[in-house]
């Protein structure tokens, strides 16, 4: 039973490893990357619908990204959409498909960037750790029901706090990969 309940929280923290990993992949890193366009979100037809289910997006060169709509009256909306997102970039309308041309990054805007993804990063760690402390009072609960032994909690602690340490590790080889990508002219 410990180690189904266990392993709960283990997937909850691999599953804030993921949401911090998604993160980073909309950062964008000079190059024309589709993720950034996954938290914009248009209003189309009353409701709140990502670009993806609405239009294709291709990329023709490293720079670029090509969004052509389905259906010819989103084409604005989704104009409007991106225009106003933290994207940092003017998409060009030819009336049948919008281009996002991704300029070089400006050293400045790397590190921008950099402090953006550390703060995903703190965020992670911080919801890691809270799961870790949700766990801890569950078992707590637990061993003052006597349903668990005082060892058994012991054990149970010093694997959460071992399965923390590697989460955060994980999410600190994440930052370093994704730091060293936005750094790299």
């Amino acid at each position: 039973m410990l180690k189904d309940e266990y392993k709960i929280y283990e997937d909850k923290m691999q599953k804030s490893i993921d949401s911090v990993a998604a993160d980073f992949a909309a950062v964008r890193a000079g190059r024309a990357n589709a993720a950034v366009l996954d938290r914009i979100t248009v209003d189309y037809y009353g409701s709140p619908t990502p670009i993806q289910q609405i239009a294709s997006i291709s990329s023709p060169d490293a720079r670029t990204l090509m969004i052509q709509p389905w259906d010819g009256s989103a084409l604005k909306l989704i104009e409007k959409a991106i225009q106003n997102s933290d994207l940092g970039i003017n998409p060009q309308n030819d009336g049948r498909a919008l281009r996002l041309n991704f300029p070089q990054l400006t050293e400045e805007r790397r590190k921008e960037l950099v402090k953006q993804i550390r703060k995903y990063n703190e965020a992670g760690k911080v919801a890691i750790r809270n799961i870790r402390r949700d766990a801890l009072e569950n078992f707590k609960k637990q061993e003052k029901r006597s349903e668990i032994t005082e060892d058994e909690m012991d054990m149970v602690e010093k694997d959460l706090q071992k399965l923390t340490d590697n989460s955060c590790k994980k999410l600190d080889e994440l930052l370093a990969k994704k730091e060293k990508e936005l750094m790299a002219v």
